[in-house]
Order: structure tokens, then sequence, then C-alpha cells
């Protein structure tokens, strides 16, 4: 059994650095959104430190789980988030919002179960991949794992979430990867991906505007590709030092979701190259501290599970930064510990928790 050591403090040292910028940065560019919205200033900002404090419960909690309790309950995690995912799409019970069925009315708190699908499909995914290493060289094992990670995908595309399925159908091809699948078939499966995701993306009418908008969003500057086209001006306007903290012209409702999906064009236009480049590295920091416990854990089980939790932060900021500055089609994910977002954030605490309880668990 592996001995107990200190947490990683190079992995919590950012992941506290990026939700100390979030709480300032909810608080700054969601303040004259929230008046002039609901006649309450702060209310997004007391919100997002209630979310914050459930975050830090759950991160504590799930901070002090051993890999053989969390093997264990791995696949009734995963079936109580399929039977979420079921319940987000029942008329009466699933809340709809912009014309998407994704929430759980919780008693005035609302729940967003693909959020934390992203965790439980990585449990599974750990779970079966180490205990079944040799058979992976097996189509009916790999098809076995598409199967039920498809399943969650095609439940989430009918919310409908493109991004978040997109981030599922790349953690179960680079876990598979990892784990070590026959390299024809991840080529089998990296082409039946992509094409069936550019298939899914091509068949609603409004993903196909993103798409056309995406590639030249100054073609329709004040139409599909307004929200982009205001957020590489914010971005832009940053420079190298920033306009300064609070001095933001874009989040004077000229940029849509600035405090959720598009947060980090204002740390771009606030702060400027040297914050972007911060919040980065900060990212960069968690990806090389969970990789390497990843690398480092004797358990098989724990080692999968390490490089799936920091993949799940890793991916969804990659894709987050890249639909702000224009390299990736306009998607809804948020930016992980920094966003405003009760569910996105509580997801991304119980992975950083878990993570934190590898790192604490050396040979």
């Amino acid at each position: 059994m592996p001995r107990l050591t200190r947490p990683d403090g190079w992995l919590l040292a950012a992941i506290g650095g990026l939700l100390g910028l979030g709480v300032v940065m909810v608080f700054n560019v969601s303040y004259f959104h929230a008046q002039e919205q609901y006649g309450d200033p702060l209310l997004f900002f007391r919100k997002h430190l209630v979310s914050l404090a459930i975050g830090v419960a759950a991160m504590a909690v799930t901070s002090r789980l051993r890999p053989e309790l969390v093997e264990r309950w791995a696949n009734v995690v995963l079936l109580a988030s399929l039977a979420a995912l079921v319940l987000v799409l029942i008329p009466g019970i699933g809340l709809e919002r912009g014309g998407a069925q994704r929430w759980l009315n919780l008693g005035g708190f609302s729940l967003q179960p693909s959020e934390l699908v992203k965790v439980s499909v990585v449990l599974f995914l750990a779970r079966f991949l180490s205990r079944g290493r040799d058979d992976l060289r097996h189509v009916s094992t790999v098809l076995s794992v598409l199967g039920v990670v498809g399943l969650c995908a095609g439940l989430i595309l009918l919310q409908p979430d493109f991004g978040t399925a997109t981030i599922l159908c790349a953690l179960v091809y680079l876990m598979l990867f990892v784990a070590g699948a026959r390299p024809l078939h991840l080529a089998a499966i990296g082409l039946a991906g992509v094409a069936g995701l550019g298939l899914v993306a091509t068949l609603a009418e409004y993903r196909v505007r993103r798409l056309l908008c995406f590639l030249d969003p100054w073609q329709d500057s004040l139409g599909c590709g307004f929200q982009l086209v205001q957020s590489l001006i914010a971005v832009g306007s940053g420079g190298v030092a920033g306009v300064g903290l609070g001095q933001s012209r874009q989040k004077m409702f000229y940029l849509p979701e600035a405090h959720t999906d598009f947060i980090f064009s204002l740390v771009g236009e606030e702060l400027g190259l040297a914050g972007a480049i911060l919040v980065l590295a900060l990212f960069a920091v968690i990806a090389v501290r969970g990789f390497r416990v990843a690398s480092r854990h004797p358990d098989p089980f724990a080692s999968l599970l390490a490089f799936g939790l920091t993949l799940v932060v890793v991916l969804s900021a990659v894709v987050n930064v890249g639909v702000v500055l224009g390299l990736l089609p306009t998607k809804g994910l948020p930016l992980p510990f920094v966003s405003y977002g009760g569910s996105a954030l509580l997801g991304a605490m119980i992975a950083a928790g878990m993570l934190s309880a590898l790192s604490r668990m050396t040979g």
C-alpha cells in the first residue's frame, strides 16, 4: 500500500490561484449585468461564493478518499449520473434555459449533471481499463467501452450540449491510448469519431451557423459572429499590461456571457497578455503535476484515474480558451475554477480533490 505524504503543493497552489482570480473576476465582471437585469449588483457574486463554499467542502471530502473505495463505487456513480441525464430530459423535471434542457432543480439551486458526468466517466474508464488491460487487444472490449461512453454522450447531445459531448469523446480516446489500446483500433475510433462529430455538428442549423461564423465572424459581426468579435476586441484591447482591473469596457453589456463562458476575454482585456499568460501557466502547472501523479502512482487504477481527472480540467480549459481566442467554434464551456457556474465549479473541485488525494500516495 502506498505511504501517505503531503498533497502536491504546486497543484494546490495553482488551483488556489485560479479560484482567487475567479472570485475577483466574477465580482468585477458580473456587477453591472446583475444590477441591470436583476436590480442586485451582488447577485451572481453571492451565488458564486456559495458555489465555491460547496466546492471547497466537496474537495475536502474527496481529497480524503482512498483509490480502493473510489474504484469500488465507480460503476454506481456512473449509473447515478446516467439516471440524472435521463431525468434532465423529462419535461417538468429538467429545467430549460435558452433552448437547452440541461439542469435539475434542487430546491433553489440548479444542477447540471453533464458537468459531473465527466468525472463519473473517468471513474468508470479507470476501473474498466485498469482491470482489462490484456483484453484491450480485442475489439469487443473497446466497443464495450465506447458503448457506455457513447450512451452518456448521446444523452448529453439530446439536451443539447455538443461541447461536453466532445469532451467525453476526447476523454475516452486519450484514456484508451494511455491504457494501451491497439493503434489500429485507435485509428478507426479517431476516424469514426471525427466523422460522427462532424455529422452531428452539421445536422443542426444553429451549429452550422456557428461554424460559418467561426470561419469568418466579421462577415456577420452584429449577428452570429457578435460574441466572438466582441471577445477578440476585448482580448486585443488589453495589450501587454491590460487596461486595468475593473476598467473593462466590454463587460458593459457588449460581450454576452462575460462572467461565464467568456471570462477569459475579460482577463485578457483588464490584465493584458501578462494576466492571460499567468492563467495559462496555472493550468499548465495543473497539467504537469497531474500527469506527474499519473506517471508515478504504483496502482494501475489510480494512475489512470489521475490521468483522466487531469484531462477533465485541462481539456475544458483548452476548449474554453480556444473558443475565446477564435481558435475553435463557439461552445458553452466555462473556464474551470474561474468562471461563474455552480455545477462546473463543483465538478472541477471534485476532480481536484481526488487528484490531490492521489498526489499524497507514493511508492
